[in-house]
């Protein structure tokens, strides 16, 4: 009877640059492995420089040091167990996206990237050559192991090569972006070679990166994508040990205690935890720092801040002015207490005044516009600025993907911060995503309680509070009718003529369609926020400032 092949999944949460410390990563599942009586660990895409490395590889040292790494890494695995591992890789000045198979101490062999995404936040054409050759099949204690990384496989070509070469599985590091739709997308991808009835084991970074946040994920199956069996679960880090019988060729014992993906606004909510997350952590912030207005976004966006980080990590910061409710400053306070965050209130009013009157002069005969409420704007992000210096917290800022859109934020004001948790959500999905937190305690969350918003932050109309009785409405259509129109103009792409054609008014249209245009120079210096949907501002949808396009 031939014996299992034991392979460990180490799905973890490598940090962008930190060569040294993905290195003792690496060494800790190695450890992992030998403890298990692993023959082989499995680490994810570009593993030892992290995921996206963007020009960092165009840095020859990033390169040689990674290089120098796996090197060293491969040198102890002269005892066992070996090592699939993922690095940026140059040869005769080419430089390629890796995936080297270390064993007996040495390099054994290597497979380099062939299909190279270059749409939405991908540039890896930019910085790398695509493999060529035959495939990658390595022969290993009685088992074929073909070779293949992330978009390889949403292709037929490399798995089909690697069958032909005789392959029995196909092992898949991966770097593979989480976003909302990214289950289906795998499965209509993947089924264009699942004829082959070819058993794969798919191991997946972890963890938030800029924008980006990979949810892990990582899953073995002796079929198709629709039969995998999840192994350490979803927005994780662990390990799991699977066996592949050679006998059989297929993983023995799939379909027992595998781990679910979570759905819907769990994954969602999750998603926006962990990018927060880890951007604060990875940076090395102490903690987070936020203007808590009363208003829904800066609720929620206290809880997801809290959530990931711990209470103690968040502070809430009431500014109130002349126009805020008595109603803002009660839910405020209790949105602040229910979350277990420090709470302050630092006025504004003495800062308008001031600058009021040292502006008198320049502003004289001139009516109060929205000059006045922008100086309110950008006072409430001097303070945040001002606590951020003195105390090393990093701001928050809270805008939704539907003021980010149309540009009803006020740039150096509400716009100000280090990331914005918010930012690929439209306003809609603010409500929804509010709702789903107060009935439910997401996994993973510091906050242990359901509850955290008070209902009356949810149900009152939204408001800037800038002037007297401002409510968002005044300015924007409602926003179910806003998000619809732009959701059409910039996740869909669609021609005006699309949207009109599901009852929009077209007045309506033609302005949100010029608000979008004209906005882009805000967008532009935005914070970054975490990707949630099919495209979001930022790397996905790169579109000129300067543009007197209008579809007419």
């Amino acid at each position: 009877m031939s014996k299992n092949l034991k392979l460990l999944a180490a799905q973890l949460n490598p940090v962008v640059g930190d060569i040294a410390g993905n290195l003792v990563l690496a060494r800790g599942a190695v450890a992992e492995a030998k403890a298990r009586g692993a023959d082989l660990v499995v680490l994810s895409e570009h593993f030892i420089l992290g995921y996206p490395a963007e020009d960092l590889v165009l840095k020859p040292s990033a390169v040689d040091l990674s290089m120098a790494a796996v090197h060293a890494l491969a040198r102890e695995t002269a005892t066992g167990p070996a090592v699939l591992i993922g690095a940026p890789w140059r040869e005769d000045g080419v430089l390629r996206n890796s995936a080297l198979f270390l064993e007996g101490g040495e390099i054994r062999a290597r497979h380099d990237k062939r299909e190279l995404p270059n749409y939405g936040v991908f540039d890896e054409k930019r910085h790398y050559t695509p493999g060529t050759g035959p495939a990658v099949v390595v022969e290993f204690k009685g088992v074929r192991l073909g070779l293949a990384i992330c978009e390889d496989i949403w292709f037929g070509a490399v798995p089909r090569a690697a069958k032909a070469a005789g392959a029995d599985v196909l092992l898949v590091p991966n770097a593979s972006p989480w976003r909302r739709a990214i289950q289906d997308e795998r499965a209509r991808a993947f089924g264009r070679w699942a004829d082959l009835g070819l058993p794969y084991l798919f191991v997946n970074q972890m963890g938030g990166q800029d924008e980006l946040v990979f949810d892990g994920a990582s899953y073995a199956t002796n079929s198709t994508h629709g039969a995998r069996c999840g192994l350490v679960g979803q927005f994780e880090t662990g390990y799991a040990l699977v066996e592949f019988d050679p006998s059989t060729k297929q993983f023995a014992g799939l379909g027992k205690g595998c781990a679910a993906d979570l759905e819907g606004w769990a994954a969602e909510y999750r998603a926006a935890m962990q990018g927060l997350g880890d951007y604060v952590r990875k940076n090395r912030f102490p903690g987070v720092v936020l203007g808590m207005s009363g208003g829904i976004d800066s609720a929620i966006t206290a809880a997801i801040a809290a959530d990931a980080l711990g209470p103690d990590k968040v502070w809430c910061v009431m500014m109130p002015s002349k126009y805020t409710s008595t109603d803002s400053l009660d839910d405020a306070r209790a949105c602040a207490e229910a979350l277990g965050c420090r709470y302050d209130t630092i006025p504004i009013h003495p800062g308008v005044e001031a600058l009021g009157g040292m502006l008198a002069p320049a502003f004289a005969g001139k009516a109060p516009d929205i000059t006045e409420e922008n100086i309110q704007s950008r006072l409430r992000a001097v303070t945040l600025m001002a606590l951020s210096n003195k105390f090393g917290q990093m701001v928050v800022t809270t805008g939704n993907k539907s003021e980010m859109a149309v540009g009803y934020a006020t740039l150096y004001g509400d716009m100000c911060g280090g990331y914005n948790a918010l930012k690929d959500f439209y306003k809609t999905e603010v409500f929804e995503l509010t709702k789903w937190r107060n009935a439910n305690v997401p996994p993973g969350a510091l906050v242990p309680h359901a509850n955290v918003i008070p209902e009356r932050i949810i149900t009152k109309p939204p408001s800037a509070e800038l002037r007297e009785d401002q409510k968002d409405e005044d300015s924007l259509p409602p926003y179910p009718v806003l998000d619809d129109i732009l959701r059409g103009l910039v996740d869909l792409e669609e021609d005006v003529d699309d949207i009109l054609a599901r009852g929009h008014d077209a007045a309506t249209v033609r302005r949100i369609e010029h608000l979008v245009y004209i906005a882009e120079y805000k967008r532009r210096q935005a914070p970054p926020g975490v990707k949630v949907g099919g495209k979001n501002f930022g790397r996905d949808r790169r579109y000129p400032i300067t543009n007197r396009f209008r579809d007419d």
